[in-house]
């Protein structure tokens, strides 16, 4: 039977840490995101026999794997053993060890018979043990930043309705909210789970419940109608424009209807709205572009606005790309890089203004719980590259080359006016407002976000 025990000190007090692991959303907060996994079903709590069961896909290949709690003892320990899995056996003691009032040890101790037992010992244990230092170096990094985010902020738990709630972002956001002890309510387009706190709305037949807003502290708004999803025709220009636009007045009008609103309602858009504009340094200030995406951010940052008539803070973020394998842009990109034919797009001279995103989820907090922040956001990092950079730099990550450049004429061809808006124009962004307002970037440089999300991160 293999064995590993790793450890890590945290600044914090190990009564933080043991509640943050407590807490719904801790075991997708840790799930390492350049995996396809998801938790299917949950039993129980942490007690003795609370049950997980987690699906990993590797392309066409579904892994299950069931485990059941074992060895509770509050604050101080509790075990994973497998139940079925792709592992012979698998016991992971999770031990929690306080080093004074205001630190902690964060110990885990793995053991495991790897597949086929003894035949595969050594092929199987070392890539094992290789994945599971990795998966450690990840954990330790994102408990560390999201414990700081969360003791940044002492003002009372927050009661969050978010659309979007199980999207890429909104996920994310969800998880990071629940586990800093506050209350989400997702607003969803199916029949709502009343148990989840759930709230119905429709915003093609503009209906939502909006008495069930009375009194929650914040709004954020992420849904809308993909961008990416298909070439643009006048078809697809509708359903994008009417998700985003309708959407976001059936919300704000909703709002201007309570009697006790929420204090702040956080509204998506996007860098589209300057256009494309080459290497002009641009920030809040800086005056809207033209075309399509500039058009539609336009209108839609106006119908956030006009929350503002019930005295509601409101926050537009017009958010870059997006880094996480987990979806988005770099999702989609994965492939063809680790296939070793990406390449700079076009020319490559064109700015791409991202945003990691942990970042991008900490920023959304931040404008929920700073009332400094009001109006235009850029949620973009400090430091916009060139797109041929930016290759560079996904290749040096995944240790690929980037020989094989993608002339513009075939994005054209291929993708339409979608595929030059989106990945031959370019937006020099940068994050005047956030930084003004005191937000902390744990992601400034390109090359680090992509380390940190793809599980890269130098070992320490």
């Amino acid at each position: 039977m293999a064995r590993l025990i790793h450890e890590r000190e945290f600044p914090f007090p190990v009564d933080r840490v043991w509640d943050w692991h407590m807490r719904p959303g801790a075991l997708e907060r840790l799930m390492p995101p350049w995996e396809d996994a998801k938790v299917m079903g949950r039993e129980g709590g942490f007690d003795d026999g609370g049950t997980v069961h987690v699906r990993v896909r590797r392309g066409p290949v579904k892994i299950d794997f069931k485990s059941r709690h074992t060895d509770f003892e509050l604050g101080r320990l509790f075990t994973d053993e497998q139940v079925s899995g792709p592992t012979g056996s698998w016991e992971y003691r999770h031990e929690f060890e306080p080093r004074g009032s205001d630190a902690c040890v964060l110990r885990d101790r793995i053991r495991y018979d790897p597949p086929l037992g003894a035949a595969t010992a050594a092929l199987a244990g070392s890539t094992i043990e290789a994945e599971l230092k990795r998966f450690f170096r990840f954990r330790n990094q994102r408990l560390a930043q999201d414990l700081a985010r969360h003791a940044a902020y002492d003002g009372p738990r927050l009661k969050v309705a978010i659309t979007g709630a199980s999207g890429f972002i909104g996920s994310a956001l969800r998880h990071f909210l629940t586990t800093g002890g506050h209350e989400v309510l997702p607003i969803v387009r199916r029949r709502p789970d009343r148990d989840e706190g759930e709230i119905y709305w429709d915003p093609m037949e503009r209906k939502i419940e909006g008495s069930r807003l009375e009194g929650v502290d914040a709004l954020v708004h992420l849904a809308g109608e993909s961008l990416s999803d298909g070439r643009w025709n006048p078809a697809r220009k509708r359903a994008i424009w009417k998700s985003r636009v309708v959407g976001t007045r059936v919300l704000a009008d909703a709002l201007n209807r309570l009697s006790d609103p929420p204090r702040v309602f956080v509204s998506s858009s996007a860098i589209g709205y300057y256009g494309n504009r080459g290497s002009e340094k641009l920030v809040e200030r800086s005056r809207p572009g033209s075309g399509f995406l500039a058009d539609l951010c336009r209108e839609w940052e106006g119908e956030a606005l006009t929350a503002r008539r019930s005295g509601v803070r409101v926050v537009t973020l017009r958010t870059g790309l997006v880094l996480s394998p987990a979806g988005g842009a770099l999702g989609t990109m994965l492939l063809p890089f680790k296939m070793g034919i990406g390449g700079r797009l076009g020319s490559g001279r064109q700015y791409v203004s991202w945003i990691d995103h942990d970042d991008l989820v900490a920023l959304i907090f931040h404008a929920l719980t700073d009332t400094s922040v009001r109006g235009p956001v850029n949620a973009t990092a400090p430091h916009p590259v060139p797109n041929a950079t930016f290759t560079t730099r996904l290749g040096h990550a995944l240790r690929r080359p980037t020989l094989l450049p993608v002339p513009s004429l075939a994005v054209r061809g291929m993708f339409g006016e979608m595929g030059r808006a989106l990945l031959l124009d370019g937006q020099r962004v940068f994050p005047e407002a956030a930084l003004r307002s005191g937000f902390r970037f744990d992601f400034e440089g390109i090359g680090e976000s992509l380390a940190f999300q793809l599980g890269r991160a130098p070992r320490r």
